[in-house]
């Protein structure tokens, strides 16, 4: 939220410099993110009227004008912009000014037609974001003013970063509250100056839906003036706070929602058909938004309806069909309470967020309605005239939220904060706050003020007293504690060993969003998923994930577009299975490599990963729990993986991953050119452990025999070492493949795998008679599983 220096101060004057008063706000707990200083650098820009305007000789888009800045004569000057106009006032930068931009302005000859300064666009003032043409000035400003004492500047804009929890902050009174109670500063008084009715119009409410809308004020305003315009220092003080001024209607409603934080809707009424009836919507109903969007309603969006339907989204946006414009004279306010019950994420299930949903959903005063149409029609009539009925507040009061005592320990206070704080300064302090105070045997009992509805419990109230004291006023205490030893396990590798593993191995880990987009979770599992968020942030996060590669894949094409060639990325997460009524989920560790071996250098030359460079960074993690003997990859299919180039991976008898390179199809839609390998694991069918044993290295010499054998072609090394290793396994140590040969003498379909046989026995030297025997052995098992041939 962002809110000028000169409306704080308005309702509460510190004595306290701008970067003072944006330290304390930020240890109040209403963060200030940053202080812009507007109007700075602008002194010598003025105001200036446009006397005569006319059409460049040799330019079709520029305007030469001669333009008043109070003097005797005329200046000229070229402009561009496609809103000047005779009688226009406008800012006026004379050569020699320079432009918070940079800009030095000096005299200059466009096109053969002298230019003597510059009409400006709030844009180049440093004033604001974007614009349509040059600012235009009331037409009551005086040529040759000093822009700066025109528009009050400069003036300070703090940009506050709100929580959640403060939603009675999100206005200047709400603010100005928290400043006051700080600083002992004198707060404005908040009441609003009554506008006696002249007429005796009201317009009917039915609450048909209390415990939606429990409270709906609503006054009738006749006969305004539909030229009127919203006054300079009302569309400044809007602007300052990122809103645009649209006419006095709108711009009053936006006006007080800023100042007392209670949103605000103003209706044509004379568009209006029959008694205003806010209402949860019916299934299939449709209503015209003021964006002129049409949306059909779901059966818990509440809804303000009259005889023709739907005319409003409850807290989010108004109808178009009752909408104020250019020729409305009769208005009716309406400012209501929308519980947050039902106003959270019913903007963001439509994809919408205005600056009423914001409020709404975190919560508003439920006793501020009447005053805020009060102070709108206060405005209204001082601005455009006409005429005010009644004030009318209707209410359901069963439905309205009523506030209950807290009691509040002084043992209490001590206990949480660490210090003793006095009485008189917990009771100035609440007090301070606008809380009603009584005092009990042990301690206080605490009424909160309707507009600080985030305060229900006593943590609440001694977080208060802290956050008004002052954080930085609690000493720092020294914890004395014991540190039991917690119980260590070898039934599992905890996960940070294996993270710094491949951290080792120059991975870098990721944190990606659990939830992703449906198609993508689709295209990456082959599933679509029944894990649909009700409520999601946006289109595309709106299902729990299935998989960590949808998160990595996205993370290193944003990688990639950044001109990062070499991607090493690893996360450890939880995906998401089964069914709304019976999930579950599954701790997973995936990765993604692409690019070089190694970063460029002399000694090494550059070439990408393949296959089996990714194999091995998996085989190290696993090898944290797993035996080599236990680790088997086989071919396999997989929808995000390219045929061909993807392994299950197999701990025992166990599938406990995958591993391939991604699919071309996937790394094209990613735009990712280079090849892609990931991997994904079950960490606890992967990283299952147990306490390891101790085995004697044998002193007696090992020997090795290595046989060739030709096999068909889709026989695995795996298969071949497994047959060997257990053909003599009380000889057999290891087996080791060391070389494959297709083409040649061999024949098509078939290949020659060689084998290396390390024979090893713990209690006595091995004989040629035992080398041959299990070489036999060996030989005869490969022939009578894999019809294999022993090539010469």
């Amino acid at each position: 939220m962002k809110i000028a220096e000169s409306w704080l101060r308005e309702w509460v004057n510190p004595d306290l410099t701008t970067e003072a008063l944006g330290h304390r706000l930020t240890m109040l707990g209403l963060e200030v993110d940053g202080i812009e200083i507007e109007g700075e650098g602008i002194d010598e820009v003025i105001v200036a009227e446009v006397v005569e305007c006319g059409r460049h000789p040799d330019a079709d888009k520029l305007s030469v004008c001669r333009v008043s800045d109070g003097g005797d004569e005329l200046i000229d000057v070229i402009c561009g912009a496609p809103n000047v106009r005779i009688g226009l006032k406008t800012p006026l930068a004379r050569p020699g000014v320079t432009l918070p931009n940079g800009l030095t302005l000096r005299k200059a000859t466009i096109r053969g037609v002298e230019s003597n300064g510059m009409l400006c666009s709030a844009v180049e003032l440093g004033l604001g974001d974007e614009s349509d043409g040059i600012m235009e000035l009331p037409p009551a400003a005086e040529a040759g003013e000093a822009l700066v004492r025109l528009l009050g500047l400069p003036d300070a804009i703090f940009d506050v970063d709100l929580t959640p929890n403060r939603g009675d902050c999100f206005s200047v009174l709400g603010i100005a509250r928290d400043v006051a109670a700080l600083t002992g500063a004198e707060l404005k008084d908040s009441a609003v100056g009554s506008i006696d009715a002249t007429i005796d119009d009201v317009y009917p409410v039915e609450l048909v839906e209390p415990a939606g809308c429990p409270r709906f004020a609503g006054r009738l305003v006749k006969g305004i003036d539909a030229a009127a315009t919203s006054p300079l220092w009302m569309i400044e003080r809007l602007r300052r706070a990122g809103l645009r001024g649209i006419s006095p209607v709108v711009d009053v409603t936006n006006y007080v929602m800023l100042e007392l934080g209670q949103p605000l809707h103003a209706y044509d009424a004379a568009l209006l058909q029959g008694p205003i009836r806010p209402r949860l919507a019916k299934t299939g109903e449709k209503l015209t938004l003021l964006d002129e969007k049409e949306i059909e309603l779901d059966d818990d969006t509440l809804i303000v309806t009259d005889d023709s339907g739907p005319i409003g989204m409850a807290g989010i946006m108004g109808g178009l069909s009752t909408a104020v414009s250019d020729e409305t004279t009769d208005v009716f306010f309406e400012a209501a309470f929308w519980p947050p019950d039902f106003m959270a994420g019913r903007a963001r299930a439509y994809g919408m967020h205005t600056d009423a949903s914001l409020r709404f959903e975190r919560g508003v005063d439920p006793e501020g309605q009447g005053r805020a149409v009060a102070r709108a029609t206060e405005l209204l009539v001082g601005i455009a005239g006409g005429h005010a009925g009644p004030l009318i507040v209707d209410s359901a009061d069963a439905h309205i939220p009523r506030r209950e005592a807290i009691a509040l320990r002084r043992d209490r206070i001590e206990q949480l904060l660490g210090l003793g704080i006095e009485d008189a300064e917990v009771v100035r302090i609440l007090e301070s706050l606008r809380m009603q105070i009584d005092e009990t045997d042990s301690g206080w009992s605490v009424l909160a003020p309707s507009h600080r509805f985030d305060i229900r419990y006593e943590v609440d109230l001694i977080e208060e007293i802290a956050r008004i004291r002052g954080y930085d006023s609690i000493p720092e205490t020294t914890l004395s504690a014991e540190s039991p030893l917690g119980t260590v396990t070898e039934t599992r590798i905890e996960m940070e060993r294996v993270g710094a593993t491949l951290i080792a191995r120059d991975y870098q880990e990721v944190v990606n969003y659990s939830f992703v987009d449906a198609g993508a979770n689709a295209r990456f599992t082959g599933t679509e998923s029944e894990l649909v968020l009700s409520n999601p942030i946006s289109s595309e996060l709106s299902v729990m994930r299935a998989s960590l590669w949808p998160g990595l894949v996205a993370t290193a094409s944003a990688n990639v577009a950044r001109q990062q060639d070499r991607v090493r990325i690893f996360e450890v997460s939880r995906s998401y299975h089964g069914t709304l009524e019976a999930h579950f989920e599954t701790v997973r560790i995936a990765g993604l490599a692409s690019g070089p071996v190694a970063p460029e250098q002399w000694g090494f030359k550059s070439q990408d990963i393949d296959f089996f460079d990714v194999k091995a960074d998996v085989e190290a993690i696993l090898s944290l729990a797993a035996g080599k003997d236990e680790l088997r990859f086989a071919a396999a299919g997989h929808p995000a993986l390219q045929p061909g180039q993807a392994a299950e991976i197999y701990r025992g008898e166990t599938p406990v991953g995958v591993v391939g390179k991604l699919h071309p199809r996937l790394a094209a839609e990613y735009d990712l050119k280079r090849a892609v390998y990931v991997f994904e694991l079950d960490a606890e069918k992967a990283f299952a452990a147990s306490a390891p044993t101790a085995a004697a290295v044998s002193r007696f010499p090992a020997i090795r025999r290595d046989i060739a054998v030709v096999v068909d072609d889709d026989v695995t090394a795996d298969q071949l070492a497994d047959a060997v290793a257990s053909s003599a396994p009380e000889l057999i140590r290891d087996v080791r493949i060391f070389d494959v040969y297709v083409g040649g003498t061999i024949e098509a379909g078939r290949k020659s795998v060689a084998i290396g046989l390390i024979l090893q026995e713990t209690s006595r030297t091995l004989t040629d008679d035992d080398a041959d025997t299990a070489m036999a052995a060996a030989i005869a098992e490969l022939k009578n599983k894999f019809a294999a041939e022993l090539r010469d």
